[in-house]
């Protein structure tokens, strides 16, 4: 089992910055990818970004891509969501999530088996 508990969301002006932060314990190892998903009102959950937890090349979504940056903390087993130049349209429970035996390219397209809790931002007009 893995455990994953998200920090850091909040409300922030358009044009503004956040950072999130994902805690990971239990049966993690290097096999594992991990990356972060949103879900806004009335809309399916969808991916954002993807790391390896060996490192290599971080994959985003069209839509955050540029603005967001994806990076691992291998001493506090956690990866972080550096979100620059935020837009409205990017206000959703934000999910941390993990899965065996992925890439970060594969996260965009599967269910991974763990996910944290959810942590709201919110980005005003």
């Amino acid at each position: 089992q893995v455990q994953l508990v998200e920090s850091g969301g909040g409300l922030v002006q358009a044009g503004g910055s956040l950072r999130l932060s994902c805690a990971a314990s239990g049966r993690t190892d290097s096999t594992y990818a991990m990356g972060w998903f949103r879900q806004a009102p009335g809309k399916e959950r969808e991916f954002v970004a993807a790391i390896r937890w060996t490192g290599g090349i971080p994959y985003y979504a069209d839509s955050v891509k540029g603005r967001f940056t994806i990076s691992r903390d291998n001493a506090k087993i956690a990866v972080s969501l550096q979100m620059n130049s935020l837009k409205p349209e990017d206000t959703a429970v934000y999910y941390c999530a993990a899965h065996r035996y992925a890439t970060a390219q594969t996260m965009e397209r599967i269910r991974p088996d763990y996910w944290g809790q959810g942590t709201q931002v919110t980005v005003s007009s």
